[in-house]
């Protein structure tokens, strides 16, 4: 068994805690219905008091919106609907202040087709920026290049008769693809880098990186076997074989920590979803010449969160030499509530408690989406209140990624639950109103102060923080894990159904007890039952 370094110098970013904010629905600052930076910087004592590292911000660059700030029309400054850089530096200032490290999302894969760079582009094929987009020339009869599609649904292909040409978008048709195998591409994006690490930014998610380079002999993708899940787009019925994941991409993340690396302790961490994830994230991760982490989707769209499921999932990032330092989320602005993913509505509260406890004590950095902390539930919007493209050109089939985007309730009692004074962007969702921060506050035995105590257990034991984890058991009910580091050694025992599970063999019921959830005690493991004891 390998234990973890002993080290009281290691990064700050080294089993952190990092507090997620979509903007447009932490808080609304000047009343018009959605979120801003000074709504994040105003609310900004909550994430220090929960107990959290660092906050990771959602895209609020200038953006025609169209998917909400994934297509940017300006790598370099704020949209108006967010605010000034003026409030982003402030919020950086106020963040620094309360000891809070400011990590923000950089989109590599593609721009908004309102972007000047895309406008230089698509003007002419022999100018300065000609090749900083994927343009192709149709076929002889006049179809796409190949067989590709695009994420949202529909080929990644749309004609554009200024160059008589088809321009690629792995997402929507407004957000063209750029050519990251131009170094002059890669240059102008490390630029755009540099201009945030310049104002006070401690480290950046890549957003969808693994996207970001595509096969320049445009092979056609495999078509993908069935596997008897329903499909809802045309992306589901390939295999992503060329459109993505080009080995390309490893050398340009070389200059990304290179550029990181001038700047100190910057925090870098990829999003890397698709069939070669794990692969892709391991290869942007190794050494120390890559990124310092990569997190996918392994919970984040799990149906159910079994001991199988974990214990598989943490034992591909084992404690050795060169293998990366991994991050965990359970949710996220895309995905699903996991409260109303991975139980009834009656078992959400003890739930709550068993899920926040398992995350602190996961081997990794952990990600902890906004409301996340009160429990918040997925919120199912009309269809007339729809905002998100993927579900509106997908509808029914595809589950509303909006559901996860409702405001933030503040204030149970309060109009619009404190979030602003106007009418949201989205609504709130009447079950979530009683979830109010004001309401938890108020209420000792709230999965707010669980978590607060979570995170603070976390950072009391270094086993927790930055430790090795070895799966002692895995079964229908029970995940039981060690957490060494620094002397010290620490067992975590889950019990993740709803029946009462048997007190396992490998556990002396005479250890030190450090904390428990849902009435379980040594020797005693009820439905949703989890504690976590020193030997």
């Amino acid at each position: 068994m390998t234990l973890a370094t002993t080290s009281t110098d290691l990064p700050w970013w080294k089993g952190a805690v990092i507090y997620q904010i979509y903007p447009r629905s932490f808080q609304d600052s000047n009343g018009d219905g959605i979120g801003d930076l000074n709504g994040i910087t105003q609310r900004l004592d909550h994430v220090a008091r929960l107990g959290a590292d660092a906050i990771w911000i959602s895209p609020f660059f200038t953006s025609p919106m169209r998917d909400f700030g994934y297509d940017i029309a300006d790598y370099c400054d704020v949209d108006p609907i967010f605010g000034t850089l003026a409030d982003f530096d402030a919020l950086v200032a106020r963040a620094h202040d309360l000891g809070l490290k400011v990590t923000i999302d950089q989109v590599y894969a593609h721009t908004s087709d309102m972007h000047d760079w895309f406008a230089q582009s698509r003007a002419s094929r022999t100018g300065d920026k000609a090749d900083w987009f994927v343009w192709v020339d149709p076929k002889e009869d006049g179809t796409p290049p190949n067989n590709w599609q695009s994420v949202f649904g529909g080929p990644a292909w749309t004609w554009d008769g200024r160059r008589g040409q088809y321009y690629m978008h792995q997402f929507l048709s407004s957000q063209p693809q750029l050519n990251v195998h131009n170094h002059e591409v890669q240059d102008a994006l490390l630029g755009a880098m540099r201009f945030w690490l310049d104002r006070g930014v401690d480290g950046f998610r890549l957003d969808a990186l693994n996207h970001s380079m595509h096969d320049p002999l445009l092979r056609d993708n495999p078509p993908a076997p069935d596997t008897g899940k329903p499909r809802t787009r045309s992306f589901d019925y390939q295999i992503k074989k060329y459109s993505q994941s080009h080995p390309g991409v490893v050398d340009f993340i070389k200059r990304i920590r290179s550029l990181c690396d001038e700047y100190g302790a910057i925090f870098t961490v990829a999003e890397v979803g698709g069939d070669l994830s794990e692969t892709e994230m391991k290869a942007y991760t190794a050494g120390e010449s890559h990124l310092n982490s990569a997190y996918g989707f392994n919970f984040l769209y799990a149906d159910a969160l079994t001991p199988a499921l974990v214990a598989e999932t943490v034992e591909r990032w084992p404690d050795e030499p060169g293998l990366g330092w991994p991050s965990w989320a359970f949710e996220n602005h895309d995905a699903p509530r996991a409260v109303s993913r991975w139980c009834s509505p009656a078992d959400r509260p003890a739930f709550g408690r068993l899920k926040a406890m398992l995350l602190v004590a996961l081997r990794g950095n952990a990600i902890l989406y906004q409301g996340e902390e009160l429990g918040i539930t997925q919120v199912d919007i009309p269809y007339e209140r729809l905002q998100d493209p993927e579900a509106i050109a997908n509808w029914p089939l595809t589950l509303s990624r909006d559901g996860a985007r409702t405001p933030l309730p503040w204030a149970a009692d309060a109009a619009q639950a404190g979030f602003s004074t106007a009418e949201p962007w989205l609504p709130v969702g009447d079950e979530n109103v009683v979830r109010a921060v004001d309401a938890q506050e108020g209420d000792a035995a709230s999965l707010l102060h669980h978590t607060r105590a979570m995170l603070a257990l976390r950072k009391a034991h270094p086993a927790l923080r930055h430790g090795s984890l070895e799966i002692l058991v895995a079964d229908d009910q029970r995940l039981l894990f060690r957490r060494q580091a620094d002397g010290q050694s620490l067992l975590c025992l889950f019990n993740l159904s709803g029946e009462p599970a048997a007190w396992p063999e490998e556990i002396a019921p005479t250890n030190t007890l450090l904390s428990a959830v849902n009435g379980a005690a040594p020797g005693l493991l009820p439905p949703f039952g989890a504690l976590m004891i020193e030997e």
